[in-house]
């Protein structure tokens, strides 16, 4: 590796564990603090740390390999995360950022929706709180594959080998620093720094595609060698079926709940502020979607009009990265990559270390917690999680997307109809919830073991989100029905 492309990593290294620092002396003090940044998060912070906690390394890698691999039909998975996104911003944020405030000054999801059906307070929280730990550290293990994946194509050179153990030394820096911001400075951190990484991220993925369609014989040239390796290569529709533009589509579906991404929807400042935050990160996400979309459909022909062999389509995001630019804006554009796995691996070691203090240590252990040892209880908890992630990244051949993609469909499934029905359906009961809770991520797991993923019926397989988030929205709606609502807790008045 070059000394250029070091530099630029290592600034970038140095501004994510500042930023850490600066949170650290501003809002750690307590519990609301720490996992939430007391709920002051300026519009535009909250927008662009959603999506960059939304996207992760997937983004970078998953995506743009797909797209690679099979050509513009996997574009559909970015339409329905847009429609996906969009409607979450409508129905949840606004509604979420409410009755969490005014239910109980709610935390944690888990804690919100026991404040909101006390006759089932223990059980949802215990129960939300173990789904959100399972299937975050599986989440987790995701961006730990990607950064591990980045030092086996990319800084091999600096260690003088290849194979596992920079394969390894990859997932230990990236765990590294993410553990550094994150515990020393709380969600702040994680916002301010995903508010950075959101802009590099951007940046990063406009000027590949960019400078590919840009070079010899023009996007005409780019054009003409996908078309020769498949003449349906450009095609949106051509060989998908039904099923599989549906399965495509579903991904939408998951982002109702993804507790990392809907926090950011209880801690920004204002009520009226979420419309502001909505079409900041509405914005930033269609431009990064057609970026991703760029590098893969642009990189496939750049690679064929120069004869380059491509192993790891996963990859093509930082082979362009090396082959194309200078040492400077090579280490940049691997600092983009770096940004979009360490901040979504941040969002989801905060939420979970969010639910394992809130939802059983205070609940079980220390009742009478002060909330300096809740800080610290968490901090210690991040650093758990990520070990266990890290054990699951172990594996070297694992997918991004494929380990995403469950782990997305689980969430989904789990907390989407149940977020969506707590939030707008009075009738909604504590039994129901629980029901829809337990049965979105049974339908999943389930689905998953049994592989009708990959197959199902003889046929294609059909994506685990839509059938589990269907049983779940049915489990809450007829468990609802067969069992009466019990005395709520009554709103207070909140400070908007």
């Amino acid at each position: 590796m070059q000394t250029g492309t070091l530099i630029s990593l290592a600034l970038y290294f140095v501004l994510m564990i500042a930023i850490g620092l600066y949170a650290w002396r501003k809002s750690t003090a307590d519990s609301e603090g720490y996992l939430l940044g007391g709920r002051n998060l300026h519009p535009a912070v909250a927008a662009l740390s959603a999506g960059a906690s939304d996207m992760s390394g997937w983004l970078l890698l998953g995506l743009p390999g797909a797209l690679y691999a099979a050509g513009m039909v996997e574009a559909w998975i970015g339409i329905g995360l847009f429609v996906g996104a969009f409607a979450n911003w409508i129905i949840v944020a606004p509604r979420l950022r409410r009755q969490t405030e005014d239910y109980g000054n709610a935390l944690t999801i888990p804690q919100f929706l026991a404040n909101k059906f006390p006759d089932r307070a223990i059980a949802l929280r215990v129960t939300s709180a173990i789904i959100i730990v399972v299937f975050f550290t599986i989440y987790t293990a995701a961006g730990l594959v990607g950064g591990g994946k980045l030092f086996v194509t990319s800084f091999a050179d600096l260690f003088g080998e290849t194979g596992m153990s920079d394969y390894m030394t990859g997932i230990w820096l990236t765990a590294g620093v993410v553990l550094a911001y994150t515990m020393v400075g709380g969600f702040l951190a994680v916002s301010l720094t995903d508010f950075v990484q959101g802009c590099i991220m951007v940046v990063a993925l406009v000027l590949m595609p960019v400078v590919v369609l840009l070079g010899d014989g023009g996007p005409a040239a780019v054009g003409d060698a996908v078309s020769a390796i498949d003449p349906t290569f450009l095609s949106l529709t051509e060989g998908l079926t039904l099923i599989g533009r549906l399965s495509a589509v579903s991904w939408g579906l998951g982002y109702f709940g993804q507790p990392h991404i809907i926090v950011r929807f209880m801690a920004v400042r204002s009520v009226p502020d979420v419309a502001v935050a909505r079409n900041i990160g509405m914005s930033w996400m269609f431009v990064s979607l057609l970026g991703a979309l760029g590098v893969g459909i642009a990189g496939r022909g750049y690679m064929a009009l120069n004869g380059i062999a491509l192993e790891d389509p996963e990859t093509i995001f930082i082979v362009l990265a090396d082959l194309l630019f200078s040492p400077l804006i090579t280490g940049f554009l691997l600092a983009a990559l770096l940004a979009a796995i360490m901040s979504t691996i941040s969002s989801q070691l905060l939420v979970s270390s969010s639910s394992l203090t809130e939802d059983f240590y205070r609940l079980f252990l220390r009742k009478s917690a002060s909330e300096r040892e809740i800080v610290n209880v968490g901090r210690l908890c991040v650093a758990l999680v990520a070990l266990a992630a890290i054990a699951i990244a172990a594996d070297p051949d694992s997918e991004v997307l494929a380990l995403v993609a469950n782990a997305w469909a689980g969430f989904g499934a789990a907390f989407g109809p149940l977020i969506i029905l707590a939030l707008t359906w009075p009738r909604m009961t504590g039994s129901g919830a629980l029901a829809g809770l337990v049965t979105g991520a049974v339908v999943v797991i389930v689905w998953i073991a049994a592989g009708w993923n990959s197959s199902f019926a003889g046929g294609q397989g059909i994506y685990e989100i839509i059938p589990g988030f269907i049983a779940a929205w049915l489990a809450i709606v007829i468990v609802s029905g067969l069992t009466t609502p019990s005395a709520r807790e009554v709103p207070s008045p909140a400070r908007r």
